[in-house]
């Protein structure tokens, strides 16, 4: 019998359909004689107490979650998210160099500094990924500080507002789909998938329209059933990352191109949504976790990982192509 740990914040339980995915994930705990515990922000201390983590937060090297992680990894338990996984996918800009070095498609990028949020480099770029810009920060989540621009005074704007937070900010030619692919990794294998539908007011997922958060449906479909250019090339993405659980972003385009938008660590796994059609999720991941099945992660992810972090520092990037 192994007892799994699921580090959860008071957010994470406030919607219904988050509250019943944790049910579920004890459920398949205790079919297969498992213990599942969840622990809050004051019983970090306990994780060592356990054979393996499952961090249900939100998750920042400046988070807790964070601090959840690192320590698990630290007394030898697998752990999903991995501390890894959460550097860089945290980071928009590490995340694109290593999809683009592994040749993961993504959409026409650009990383700028302070010295480049000008007018000329606005008109350079409008030149060569076309007209509207997508302008994120690189620490972000849920599409915040992520924005379209259309003019080069916008495009100065919006950058200098942005390296507010960073001195690097990500600039992308703008793909028009009417939803996202959304893909569920585990291991290198695919979890689900779904079509998360863009709101017809803006163009991203979740968006704050008329003072209100707006967020798009979510369209479940088996696996079996989502273009295979997309499974794979999620896929693909994903081992860029590592081998834990991610939730891999892709628009394709009316002529069948697929690009990769993002690779999420820590994904939404909602009860009704996600699981609709994968119902066998949940007793994925505790499998994963407690019976040997999450396949060396941290070994596999050490210095000699192809585009490990631990170079990234000494990195200077102006663009990827």
């Amino acid at each position: 019998m192994g007892k799994l740990a699921v580090y959860v914040e008071r957010y994470t339980i406030a919607r219904p359909e988050e509250l019943e995915a944790l049910m579920r994930f004890k459920n398949a705990a205790e079919k297969h004689g498992h213990e599942l515990h969840y622990l809050f922000r004051p019983e970090l201390r306990k994780i060592p107490q356990y054979d393996a983590l499952f961090i249900r937060a939100l998750t920042d090297p400046l988070n807790a979650s964070y601090v959840a992680s690192r320590l698990a990894e630290m007394h030898g338990l697998p752990v999903i998210d991995d501390s890894r996984s959460i550097r860089i996918c945290c980071d928009k800009v590490t995340m694109y160099r290593l999809l683009s070095k592994a040749g993961a498609p993504i959409p026409p990028t650009r990383i700028l500094g302070a010295k480049d949020i000008k007018p000329e480099t606005a008109e350079v770029l409008f030149a060569e990924l076309g007209r509207p810009l997508i302008m994120k920060a690189p620490h972000s989540s849920f599409s915040s500080h992520v924005e379209k621009v259309e003019d080069v005074e916008a495009f100065v704007a919006t950058g200098r507002r942005f390296l507010h937070r960073a001195d690097r900010i990500v600039v992308q030619g703008f793909v028009r789909t009417t939803f996202d692919w959304r893909v569920g990794v585990l291991n290198g294998e695919p979890l689900y998938t779904c079509r998360y539908l863009i709101p017809s007011k803006t163009f991203k997922v979740q968006a704050i329209i008329d003072g209100k958060i707006e967020y798009g449906n979510v369209e479940t479909v088996p696996v079996s059933d989502a273009p295979c250019e997309v499974v794979e090339t999620a896929l693909r993405a994903s081992g860029v990352i590592g081998n834990g659980l991610y939730g891999v972003d892709l628009k394709q385009t009316d002529d069948g191109h697929v690009v990769v938008i993002e690779v999420n660590d820590n994904p939404s796994i909602n009860a009704g949504e996600e699981d609709r059609f994968a119902p066998d999720l949940y007793e994925r991941i505790v499998l994963h976790l407690l019976e040997g099945r999450w396949a060396n992660q941290i070994t596999s992810q050490g210095d000699g990982y192809p585009g490990s972090v631990n170079d990234l520092d000494h990195v200077s990037l102006s663009y990827v192509r």
